[in-house]
């Protein structure tokens, strides 16, 4: 019965995808030298936060993720990043392949406020593993197994590899998703006072409301 070990070997962004797309380089190694047939991979990618230090700058970004620092000891717990399905194809003993992890650069996302908050460093991930295996027996038999539910692999990603496949797709700029009678209103103001940029619209009232805030 093969004996399937993880590890994660780097990691890199995937060009000219249909979205952001990350690629993490997953070693499986079959301790047992069982010729496997195809392996059915349910991949669930955690992030970490407890798994390292964060500076002033990060704190005050990741307040609207945890709240204030001081609270983070009960609020700060593993984030759920997604889930993803992996076909593996034929191999014995050790197979190298890419696991795929399409990102978001949606802010109402809880990864996406935590990978922008961060200034440098890296992103403590835990991958669990389940899934099914389809190996010969020692008769040539076609067999089928379930990958143990205590298989997980750890990786620390480069914060900059994200923020640079980021920037690739989405160079000097990032997106908002808004309740449609939100953007109906801003859209007649925009339309009302005769601004061309919806950056110039929020500057504008940005401006606004700090004069506001002045004068009170």
């Amino acid at each position: 019965m093969p004996d399937l070990a993880f590890q994660i070997e780097g990691a890199q962004a995937i060009p000219y995808a249909a979205a952001p797309t990350l690629a993490l380089k997953l070693r499986i190694t079959d301790t047992a030298s069982q010729p496997i047939h195809t392996l059915s991979l349910n991949c669930q990618v955690q992030i970490e936060p407890t798994r390292r230090r964060y500076a002033g700058e990060e704190q005050k970004k990741l307040r609207d993720l945890f709240g204030e620092p001081e609270r983070w000891s009960r609020t700060v717990r593993s984030l759920l990043w997604m889930n993803v399905n992996l076909s593996v194809p034929a191999f014995t003993d050790t197979v190298l392949v890419d696991l795929q992890l399409p990102c978001s650069f949606d802010f109402n996302v809880a990864a996406t406020k935590y990978f922008h908050a961060l200034e440098g460093g890296e992103v403590p991930l835990c991958v669990l593993f389940s899934g099914t295996v389809f190996y010969r027996g020692e008769e040539g038999a076609l067999q089928v197994a379930q990958v143990p539910w205590n298989r997980e692999a750890n990786y620390r990603l480069s914060a900059a590899t994200w923020k640079e496949m980021m920037d690739l797709y989405y160079p000097n700029s990032a997106w908002l998703c808004l309740e449609r009678d939100v953007f109906d209103r801003l859209y007649q103001f925009k339309v009302s006072q005769g601004i061309p940029t919806w950056e110039q619209v929020l500057d504008r009232l940005m401006a606004s409301e700090q004069k506001n805030e002045v004068t009170v």
